[in-house]
């Protein structure tokens, strides 16, 4: 039976680099982006390879498009295998001193009230899967055991929006997984990637990047749930 996957954010980066390993397998996935056409430009390219690849209009800060692509999905497909909610914003880059509450809202409206909208639209579609897997695409920045270890470069940082809006799915991924028993749901840290999020100044291709992504989008039905990993191996919460 063909596998269905939606990967939100998928116009580029690591949502791109997702899609493409994703429809290599034999795939149909679904590229989730809000410009269409940057979305249609991504999907042109990824299908270039006779590869199964559909642009799904989607923006993740407004629900009646949430809406609109699950309906669409499950006309078309009737179900969804696996949901990689990639789509996320470092946000306002103020100091931690000058940082106020809109600046955080606007990360947190993408990051954390984006990703449970979209997972809330399609979890019924997710619950007509055989074998439903859900992945998080957090960040090292989100966990209180890397930040707080002086041997991370992340420890050095301070980034009370994005940081925290990481550290915030983080525990979202969690709960879903204890909600979510027939669901392997697990949190990934792509790692310092260089793509547009970071000004390409990250440390890793979008290759790599996107290795502990595809690695959960296709864990087995019983496969690890509730985990937080990287390309490595686990991370700390």
């Amino acid at each position: 039976m063909d596998t269905i996957a939606l990967v939100t954010g998928a116009n580029k980066g690591l949502g791109k680099e997702t899609a493409r390993r994703l429809a290599a397998r034999g795939w149909t996935v679904l590229v989730g982006a809000r410009d269409e056409r940057r979305g249609k430009e991504a999907v042109n390219q990824l299908a270039e390879d006779g590869t199964d690849v559909h642009y799904l209009p989607m923006d993740v800060t407004h629900r009646a498009t949430v809406d609109a692509a699950a309906g669409r999905v499950l006309a078309e497909w009737g179900r969804l295998d696996v949901l990689v909610n990639n789509a996320g914003i470092i946000g306002s880059r103020r100091s931690a001193l000058d940082m106020s509450g809109a600046d955080l809202r606007e990360c947190y409206e993408v990051n954390v009230f984006g990703t449970v909208t979209v997972t809330h639209a399609f979890l019924p579609l997710l619950d007509r899967s055989s074998a439903p897997r859900l992945v998080m695409v957090s960040s090292g920045m989100g966990s209180l055991g890397v930040t707080s270890d002086p041997e991370r470069p992340e420890s050095g940082l301070v980034s009370i929006g994005y940081a925290s809006s990481k550290a915030a799915l983080n525990m979202i991924t969690s709960q879903y997984a204890k909600a979510l028993p027939r669901c392997r749901v697990n949190a990934v840290d792509p790692g310092y990637t260089a793509t547009d999020l970071n000004g390409h100044q990250g440390l890793q291709t979008v290759e790599q990047g996107a290795e502990a992504i595809v690695t959960m989008a296709t864990v087995p039905a019983d496969g690890p749930t509730g985990t937080f990993v990287d390309r490595y191996g686990s991370v700390p919460w």
